[in-house]
Parts: C-alpha cells; structure tokens; sequence
C-alpha cells in the first residue's frame, strides 16, 4: 500500500523517498491540501503501468455491469442472496436503506 507524504515533503525529503522506491519497492502518493495529485514509483511498475491497454478502463466495473442486461433473473437472484445474508448467525449484516 502506498505511502501518503504531503508536496512539501516530498521536496525536502526527495532524495530518500527516491532511495526507498528504487530499493525497497516503496509507493508514494504526493498530496497537496490533501488531495491526491502525483505518485511515486518504481520504474518496473511504471513499464507495468504504460503495458496497459489505454481502454483497460472499460473493462472494469462498467463493462461487467453491461454483461449482466440480459439476465432477466437477476433482480430475483439478488434478492435471495440479500435474503440469506440476513438469515446467516454468523455475520452482521449493515442496512443500505
């Protein structure tokens, strides 16, 4: 999991946040009032990273939902899986509504 370090920092500790990605494997994500706005990595994940399809995100969340249209049972399947969660000793259950 990455490491969350504020921009000022990350400038006034560059140079070990550098020792500690190219040797140890460590990630950094740079913040600003923050929010996210850079990351640092390692150049082996960076050439993970660009091997990338650039429509990898297409086929996230998005595409799995639109794989499910055709399934006219699935309303009732979720249903009864809801159904037995709540009937389960075993585990709580939190309330969406």
């Amino acid at each position: 999991m990455a490491k969350k370090v504020s921009v000022v920092d990350a400038k006034r500790d560059f140079s070990e946040l550098m020792s500690r990605v190219a040797l140890r494997g460590e990630r950094f994500i740079i913040e600003r009032k923050g929010k996210a706005m850079a990351a640092l990595v390692n150049v082996q994940d960076l050439k993970k990273l660009e091997i990338l399809p650039k429509d990898n995100h297409k086929k996230g969340l998005l595409a799995a939902v639109g794989a499910w249209e055709d399934f006219p049972q699935l309303d009732e399947l979720i249903a009864d899986l809801y159904s037995a969660r709540k009937k389960a000793k075993d585990r709580l259950v939190k309330r969406l509504r």
